[in-house]
């Protein structure tokens, strides 16, 4: 009975009034579905049937969504994706899925169970209520002096035993309805999620897309990335040490002949040499950081918050160090994060939280800005996104107009063995 202990009435009610309303809209939609089948014989049941199936599925996902709630789990959408385009196309797809089908089997299946768990469920609740307030204040009151009636055992012939009687039996429907009705609608969940949730080919097909589409984006990074230091080094250091290369040349020319001119160009051969010295730093600390390879990923999230022009809470817990390429990853990506609060969020403050539990690094950066960040909209998430993919890692974005914006980042590793006396 542990469930009866973790569900509050408020709770049991917030779940009822959806299943009633989605059991009226079965109804309707029921009678559509029977409408586009009878249209066929005039050539409006094919486009009508697309219509159904796109209904159901946003009918069902509402389904998905309730008995996600009750269960405590998120189910997911079972359906394939669609990659081609037209109308008989789209026919195909959704014809060929069968999700589908399994869709247009939970819609007969729903109104019979769901009606049955509605009913029975606001049965009890009510013969609660009517036990209670109905009979002794609603009922009795209206009856023929003198008049008596038997409920149940006892015989009811004043307004007094209405009262005991009608409040006993109320409380009895109630503890019925409040203990029973969560194993009911477990049970219905439970019925849901079996029809409705992804099957295991599903799952996995959509595992095997979303690797697939992670490894493209983790290679299209990669050249990105080489792309970058290539023309780095062609815009930076090497045109820097070209420059050098001509100024040794020509004060070899001139040390002879005129000293102080060689002496002039040794000066802007060694200023050049300076700069590209420091460009290749930079260009380095770009590749990887040296406070991430001697401090490890809490001391260089530490160093990128003092250097955050905006004042910034931090709380890392670690176990340790942790792979080096993970340890790369998420220091770019709180690194990019950061910098899309100084940029667009129009923040008074950000925090960062770095933990690690359960096999997996959790990273957390918000702030209390404007809020409103839209992954898509090309203020560097999808950049994160990106990056994390290629570790198996999550994104998740929480940004509600007016804020407050939460970047919630999540990698599978676990922490590097440490290793004591040349033994891991």
């Amino acid at each position: 009975m542990a469930v009866a202990h973790r569900v509050g009435r408020f709770a049991l009610l917030s779940w009822t009034i959806p299943l009633v309303v989605y059991a009226g809209l079965g109804i309707a939609l029921f009678g559509l579905v029977v409408a586009s089948f009878a249209l066929y014989t005039v050539w409006l049941g094919l486009p009508m049937s697309i219509l159904c199936f796109a209904i159901l599925r946003g009918y069902n996902d509402l389904h998905r969504r309730w008995a996600g709630t009750v269960l405590g789990v998120r189910i997911g959408r079972p359906y394939r994706q669609r990659t081609d385009k037209g109308f008989f196309r789209l026919l195909r797809h959704v014809v060929s899925d069968p999700a589908s089908w399994r869709d247009f089997a939970w819609l007969p299946l729903n109104l019979l169970v769901g009606s049955a768990v509605c009913v029975l469920v606001l049965a009890l609740f009510f013969a609660g209520l009517g036990g209670i307030i109905a009979l002794p204040w609603f009922i009795w009151p209206f009856l023929p002096e003198g008049s008596s009636f038997t409920l149940t055992f006892w015989t009811i012939d004043s307004w007094i035993s209405a009262f005991f009687v009608g409040t006993g039996h109320g409380l009895v429907y109630l503890a019925l309805w409040y203990i029973g009705s969560q194993w009911i609608f477990r049970g219905y969940a439970i019925l849901a999620r079996a029809l409705l949730a992804p099957t295991e080919k599903t799952m996995l097909v959509t595992r095997v897309r979303e690797l697939a589409e992670s490894r493209a984006d983790a290679v299209d990074t990669q050249a990105a990335e080489l792309r970058r230091i290539e023309r780095d080094l062609h815009d930076g250091a090497q045109a820097r040490m070209v420059a050098m290369g001509m100024s040794l040349g020509m004060a070899e020319q001139l040390m002879t002949k005129d000293p102080k001119a060689a002496q002039e160009l040794l000066a802007e051969a060694r200023h050049a040499n300076t700069q590209a010295l420091s460009e290749l730093r930079d260009l380095v600390r770009g590749i990887h950081p040296p406070v991430l390879a001697d401090r490890g990923l809490a001391g260089a999230v530490q160093a990128l918050v003092l250097a955050n022009p905006l004042p910034t809470d931090v709380e890392i817990e670690l176990p340790g160090r942790l792979p080096a390429p993970v340890e790369s990853a998420a220091y770019f990506a709180v690194a990019e994060a950061l910098t899309n609060v100084v940029k667009h969020s129009g923040a008074a403050k950000a925090w960062v939280r770095v933990t690690h539990t359960d096999g997996e690094l959790h990273v957390l950066v918000g702030d209390d800005g404007q809020g409103g960040a839209n992954p898509s909209g090309g203020t560097g998430l999808r950049g994160i996104e990106r990056r994390l993919s290629a570790f198996d890692g999550r994104v998740m974005v929480t940004s509600p107009p007016g804020g407050p914006t939460v970047v919630v980042m999540d990698l599978p590793c676990e922490p590097v063995p440490t290793v004591v006396g040349g033994e891991a």
